[in-house]
């Protein structure tokens, strides 16, 4: 029988338990039964159906599947694997946390923030990027007129209220907050500061993510120093990053300029996506053509990473779209070997 029929049925079965009760017990009796009945619908309901209650399995954190996606399926960021584990295991331990978690994401195109971002959803709730309390928003389709910032401010305020309300655990994604318009994403500060409750709704356990390419000079900048001074990549620590990303996002045109969220230290993590090297590249080339159904040859997996563009001239160091353009230049290899197959 599906999910939804068993579920009826024994709404109907509740149903005539409280017809027959109250026949034979007083209104008092007849409201508690009425309460223990409601509470078993809620659990037998969360059964079947996504819901947001203490304990439930659709919104229990998985914080070992993110580590291990991060081990085996992201390259070239180890302040990146370190850091934002730790951020989500702090903030969800705490039954009543200070304040909404607030992790900030920065680099180049293709260095990765999106990619982590499905990794976050897919730890956090069981429907990963279907869950009903996973929020969204890609500034140039939900955000795109400048004149119509301060109604878009309202419009988010009232959108993240009304989801919080439903679900504490809310998580809102915030993509290509450099082409929002300035100002706006200060209307979200009351629901990321240190209060208790807004209007009866406590705001402390959600989690927002900024997806930004704002800082991308200032890191690219520090990585060529970093190599040209035969540091090893791995040797950079989150001191030596944080504060340029930090001025970067303050600085830079967008939507974070000269920002209240930052002036008044409500960001909680600023994450530095590093760009990429070839090394890397192939490692995402290869984990393409895996994820096809094909081996991958070394000399399969040179070709793909040749054609890719890299920076600065001289040497050739860093890719300039990081992994982005990987599974499009797979395809096209891939085919044209399917083609030369068909027709020798």
């Amino acid at each position: 029988m599906r999910p939804h029929l068993i579920f009826k049925a024994i709404i109907c079965f509740s149903i005539f338990i409280v017809a027959n009760a109250s026949i034979s017990l007083g209104v008092a009796s007849i409201g508690i039964v009425g309460s223990a009945l409601y509470a078993g619908f809620d659990r037998v309901r969360c059964s079947f159906y996504e819901c947001c209650s203490a304990n439930s399995k659709w919104t229990k954190p998985n914080m070992t599947a993110l580590t291990l996606a991060f081990d085996e399926h992201l390259y070239g960021q180890h302040l990146v694997k370190t850091v934002i584990p730790r951020a989500l295991k702090s903030h969800l331990s705490h039954d009543q946390p200070s304040k909404a978690l607030v992790m900030s994401f920065h680099g180049w195109t293709g260095g990765g923030k999106n990619y982590v971002a499905r990794f976050i959803i897919d730890s956090l709730y069981k429907l990963g990027q279907r869950s009903q309390y996973v929020h969204f928003f890609v500034s140039t389709v939900h955000f795109p007129h400048i004149q119509e910032a301060d109604i878009y401010k309202l419009h988010l305020q009232d959108w993240i209220r009304g989801n919080v309300s439903k679900c504490e655990r809310s998580l809102f994604i915030f993509d290509e907050i450099d082409k929002m318009p300035v100002g706006m994403i200060d209307g979200i500060k009351p629901f990321i500061d240190y209060h208790e409750s807004i209007d009866g709704v406590d705001f402390r356990k959600s989690i927002f993510i900024f997806l930004s390419n704002t800082g991308g000079p200032e890191i690219t900048r520090f990585m060529l120093q970093v190599w040209r001074s035969g540091k090893n990549r791995e040797d950079i620590t989150m001191s030596d990053m944080e504060h340029l990303v930090e001025r970067g996002a303050f600085n830079e045109q967008g939507g974070l300029h000269k920002s209240e969220l930052i002036q008044h230290s409500l960001v909680d993590y600023y994450v530095p996506f590093l760009p990429l090297e070839r090394r890397h590249v192939e490692f995402c080339i290869r984990d393409e053509v895996q994820r096809r159904g094909h081996k991958g040859s070394k000399e399969f997996i040179k070709a793909v990473a040749d054609e890719m563009v890299y920076f600065p001239p001289e040497n050739q160091l860093f890719s300039t779209t990081g992994c982005k353009r990987v599974s499009q230049k797979v395809s096209y290899h891939l085919t044209n070997e399917m083609y030369d197959v068909l027709f020798e």
